[in-house]
């Protein structure tokens, strides 16, 4: 692979060519987003969240923010796919039904702003909102007292309208940043569902999700034939990582589910504020 190719395969960010030129070869950062996209999908399968999560800031920093938005969005619908198998009589149908209408709902939304905002300013609000509720969640949690034995943390209750409202912002953040889980996963989080049906629920929930915003971008923004590419070159290090990590999220239990979720979140925020800085300083 040399860097022409590398260049048309993945369209690497100004970033991407500087990073690119320190590890000496366009095969180092090949091999940066196949350890990326293996390593966000072992936890994607662990958790049933993550993989966008992990993935979008990181490729963010090594590919133009259109690439990577979209590979991130082809890779997670293959991917989600895969990881559903065995998970499907946990589910919760209709909580998925509610989050999936809302996130229609916001999901046009989400596409308008991807198509005029400002990318920077949108890593950046993003990433300080992740950030802010993984700190939030964490300090609550310890805060808490639960005299009950086992009894969930929550901070309030879910509700319909909740799920709805909560699937809709999800719509609009998975069109504009590729990453629908984290809304979902924090107001899950707060309502204290069990470990094993967010896992679930969540793995449903972006197969549709990330279906539906793939079939959106290609009818009404367009993907290049080289996105299409570069995510089947991709896309067996994302198998390879569900494949390795389902059995490690099948014995998970709820408290270390809890802290597994916040530990990501609060480093998505982290890295996504960490990309957002990077583009600000270039531009």
């Amino acid at each position: 692979m040399n860097a022409g190719f590398a260049s048309w395969l993945f369209g690497m960010s100004p970033v991407a060519g500087a990073l690119g030129g320190m590890l000496g070869t366009a095969i180092g950062i090949f091999i940066v987003l196949a350890a990326t996209t293996f390593g966000s999908a072992l936890l994607y399968a662990i958790s049933g969240f993550g993989f966008a999560v992990l993935a979008a800031p990181l490729f963010l920093l090594f590919l133009d923010p259109a690439r990577a938005i979209q590979l991130v969005i082809i890779i997670s619908t293959a991917l989600s796919i895969v990881v559903l198998r065995g998970l499907l009589p946990t589910i919760a149908p209709w909580l998925l039904l509610r989050l999936a209408l809302g996130s229609l709902v916001g999901l046009p939304l989400g596409l308008v702003a991807f198509r005029y905002a400002d990318p920077i300013l949108v890593r950046a609000a993003a990433g300080a909102m992740i950030f802010g509720f993984a700190v939030l969640m964490t300090v609550s949690r310890r805060r808490s007292v639960q005299p009950v034995p086992g009894k969930q943390w929550t901070v309030f209750a879910m509700s319909p309208s909740l799920d709805l409202a909560a699937g809709a912002v999800s719509g609009v953040a998975s069109a504009l940043v590729g990453q629908p889980g984290p809304p979902v996963l924090i107001y899950l989080l707060l309502v204290g569902a069990a470990a094993k049906t967010v896992r679930a629920t969540l793995l449903a929930f972006f197969a549709l999700s990330y279906g539906v915003t793939l079939a959106f971008h290609a009818a009404t923004i367009g993907i290049p034939a080289p996105t299409w590419l570069a995510a089947g070159i991709l896309i067996p290090f994302a198998f390879l990582g569900g494949i390795a990590g389902r059995p490690i999220g099948d014995r998970l239990g709820a408290e270390a589910f809890a802290m597994v979720a916040i530990g990501l979140l609060a480093v998505a925020g982290a890295y996504t504020l960490g990309a957002a800085a990077v583009a600000f300083a270039i531009a």
